[in-house]
């Protein structure tokens, strides 16, 4: 009974050969991606994140992600334009953050709301720093000083 079925999925091969449907398929006559490889349990994971451009992070569990987060809040706010926004972001995360922590799922990991206050503190610091002069350079010097002076004036 075993030869009879697999006389049938060989000739179904022929003929889809005889047909032409294994021509120009992607890949052919290249080696087969990581056979000479130590065999990996989770290589299709890992492939799948490579072909999806899916970033490792996204396997993490949702404590690890929201600490994360929270650690990278002042890079992420670095570029916004107002205190307003750098704010609501905050909010955002701490309404994710307090959400989690209501139901916590996954492992036991101390997750803290951030503190808004200090966060706007660190922006308004990050946006008072001068920022390098790079485009007075080969200007006459009186020029430069002029230009380095309306600057101060008017800085907000």
């Amino acid at each position: 009974m075993t030869y009879a079925w697999e006389a049938a999925v060989e000739a179904q091969i022929r003929a889809a050969v005889e047909r032409g449907e294994f021509d120009n398929l992607p890949g052919a006559g290249r080696p087969i991606p990581g056979r000479n490889l130590p065999y990996d349990e989770q290589w299709w994971i890992k492939g799948l994140l490579e072909r999806e451009k899916i970033s490792a992070e996204a396997l993490l569990p949702t404590p690890l992600l929201l600490r994360k987060r929270a650690e990278r809040l002042p890079e992420e706010v670095r570029d916004l334009p107002t205190e307003a926004a750098v704010r609501a972001c905050a909010q955002e995360l701490n309404t994710q953050i307090v959400a989690w922590l209501r139901t916590p799922t996954g492992p036991r990991v101390v997750v803290r709301p951030v503190d808004v206050d200090a966060v706007v503190g660190q922006w308004r610091a990050a946006r008072a720093r001068p920022v390098p002069d790079t485009a007075g350079v080969g200007e006459v010097p009186e020029r430069r000083a002029r230009r380095r002076w309306w600057r101060r004036a008017f800085r907000r």
